[in-house]
């Protein structure tokens, strides 16, 4: 992968301290020419040598590159510590960088049909149906 020692350059704009949130808050433009795109991880790492943090603590999300490519352009957080970031940063980001599992559950469909499957039923009976779908 020669992709990968192509250089890239990093640039902060819109820098913000919140100290509510306990983080710094930025976006940033990448740019890297004769490359594709840039991957998150990677970002992060690069994050976290210039702002001196810890790479888990370190958010990146909503990159799009510019037509044309060469650069793109994203968001990101640099929480002040790890209860901070597992506090406020959305469950579903939290699952991107691995600081959470995601929480496994049936399909919203098959959700549906258990919910109107036990409209059809009274009482206790309910909860048998719902058993009778986990069993299939």
């Amino acid at each position: 992968m020669a992709d990968r020692e192509q250089p890239v350059t990093l640039r902060t704009r819109k820098f913000i301290r919140n100290p509510l949130l306990g983080r710094k808050q930025m976006v940033v433009d990448v740019l890297h020419p004769n490359r594709a795109n840039v991957s998150k991880d990677e970002l992060r790492s690069k994050l976290s040598e210039i702002y001196k943090a810890s790479k888990d603590q370190v958010s990146v999300f909503g990159f799009q590159t510019q037509y044309g490519g060469g650069k793109s352009t994203g968001f990101a957080l640099i929480y002040d510590s790890n209860e901070a970031l597992k506090k406020f940063e959305p469950h579903y980001r939290q699952v991107r960088i691995g600081m959470a599992s995601k929480i496994e559950k049936a399909s919203r469909q098959q959700r549906k049909q258990r919910k109107n499957r036990a409209k059809t039923v009274r009482g206790t009976a309910k909860t048998k149906t719902a058993s009778k779908d986990k069993k299939k």
